[in-house]
């Protein structure tokens, strides 16, 4: 499919879904999205199993250019409606108690969606995470987030692939987990398993790596 077929295809596929949107007030969703912002976004689960497991916190920061708004955060507690596992608590760090006066999940997706708008999404294991959140988002819009997905990890494995001789190309197993990403990028390590703090994290690769995937000038 040439650029201009897919063109066509896309807005084809948005007039098609703002027709079948089921709540008009977010439309915004499909705006085209400012100029060089993004948002990183991190949720923290009850358990790793989408159909059965929910979210328990949302974490969010923009990104414009080169610049992380952490001051600018979106921070959630959801109160889920089944109880948080020991086992979960040992990852995250978030008791039940802790919880118990979060927001409703369609709330917390609510504010989620305002205050990404239209912006791309960035993250680490961003499939699950935006698969946590469809469950809750899809009543409301009658599909799933229209925002742009950008995968830290698939930027890292294209970076390290670049690096390799031709001969190792689709031979050599590149670590793609989070700690050694970050480390090999000489990035800092917040405390992991926070919600706000990993899409911090996310955030920093993501704008280092912008950079060292660029083409050259």
């Amino acid at each position: 499919m040439n650029l201009s077929a897919r063109s066509a295809w896309r807005s084809l596929e948005r007039r098609w879904k703002l027709y079948h949107i089921g709540d008009e007030r977010f439309r915004f969703l499909f705006d085209p999205p400012p100029a060089d912002e993004w948002v990183s976004v991190d949720c923290e689960t009850t358990g790793l199993n989408v159909g059965r497991d929910e979210i328990i916190s949302i974490g969010a920061v923009r990104i414009v250019g080169d610049r992380i708004l952490t001051s600018e955060r979106l921070e959630l507690l959801v109160r889920p409606s089944k109880g948080v596992s020991a086992d979960s608590v040992r990852v995250h760090r978030l008791r039940e108690r802790d919880v118990a006066h979060g927001l409703e999940p369609e709330e917390a997706a609510r504010r989620f969606m305002h205050f990404v708008g239209s912006r791309p999404l960035v993250g680490y294991f961003l499939e699950f995470d935006v698969a946590m959140l469809n469950k809750v988002i899809f009543p409301i819009l009658g599909m799933g987030l229209p925002q742009q997905r950008i995968e830290v990890s698939a930027m890292y494995f294209d970076y390290k692939n670049r690096r390799l001789p031709p001969h190792l190309k689709g031979v050599t197993d590149i670590d793609l987990s989070f700690a050694t990403l970050l480390e090999d990028l000489g990035l800092p390590q917040r405390d992991a398993h926070d919600a706000v703090n990993d899409a911090v994290m996310a955030a920093l690769a993501f704008v280092k790596l912008r950079h060292l995937n660029a083409p050259p000038a």
